[in-house]
């Protein structure tokens, strides 16, 4: 029997999942696992040693050297055949921050508690106490742990450079389950449904009214929210972002 493989840890899902040729309609698709993704953009990218990438992703060096061949080749097929490019599943746990890391990614400053039955956990896109307006581009979360209907404990956290697609993520790693914002697009909303967080958009104003007016039921909100600029300008729709923990195949202890 095969041991079962560890799960490759991944620093954000990307922003864009889905390529195709210019100028022509692909004949067949390739398939680029989240974990391979993440080695090609560690060793060619950043210019990571496959030892260094293999100690960013906590696996051995020898599985780095597996999935970064085999990302190459699926790489080299898109180009050379023409085929079309989708990035999705794989092996992979998202990054939550815990994981001692050279590069800051924001994840780390805000400090978790243990999640009870009664706690629910919302981020409101944030600028100067205000609600930022563009999902895709906010600096900043405020997130605010609730307890049994009363904000407990609140922190701003800093997104990093994280954009569209990989704030899904970034509020996956944060276990936030509530999401208040004002403008999304329809990729963003997808891809949050996909990471079980509610979403109530449209929202304007001071960003702790908005939380105090969810918890009593009175927040003036927009469901059927979008923002056409996001969605035409920086391609959200079409990407495929898994969860906080493992994507398609279970992770054992090897």
């Amino acid at each position: 029997m095969p041991r079962p493989q560890r799960c490759r840890r991944i620093c954000a899902f990307p922003d864009y999942a889905v390529f195709g040729p210019v100028g022509g309609e692909a004949q067949a698709q390739v398939t680029l696992t989240l974990d391979e993704y993440e080695t090609i953009r560690l060793v060619d990218l950043e210019g990571l040693t496959h030892s260094q990438c293999a100690e960013r992703m906590e696996v051995s060096r020898t599985t780095v050297t597996e999935v970064y061949e085999s990302a190459r080749r699926k790489l080299a097929r898109m180009v050379v055949e023409g085929k079309g490019l989708v990035i999705s599943g794989g092996n992979y746990r998202l990054c939550d921050g815990s994981s001692p890391c050279a590069v800051p990614c924001g994840r780390g400053n805000f400090k978790l508690n243990e999640k009870g039955t009664n706690t629910m956990r919302i981020a409101v896109t944030y600028e100067n106490g205000t609600i930022f307006q563009h999902f895709g581009h906010t600096a900043q979360f405020k997130i605010y742990d609730v307890v049994d209907g009363a904000v407990g404990a609140s922190a701003v956290v800093d997104t990093m450079g994280s954009g569209h697609g990989a704030l899904a993520g970034f509020l996956a790693a944060h276990k936030v389950d509530t999401l208040i914002c004002g403008g999304i697009g329809g990729g963003a909303q997808m891809a949050l449904g996909e990471a079980g967080i509610k979403i109530y958009g449209g929202v304007s104003g001071n960003a702790d009214e908005a939380v105090a007016a969810l918890l009593a039921g009175a927040l003036d909100y927009n469901p059927n929210v979008r923002c056409s600029h996001h969605d035409h300008e920086h391609g959200e729709g079409g990407h495929t972002c898994g969860s906080s923990g493992c994507g398609s195949h279970s992770c054992g202890n090897h």
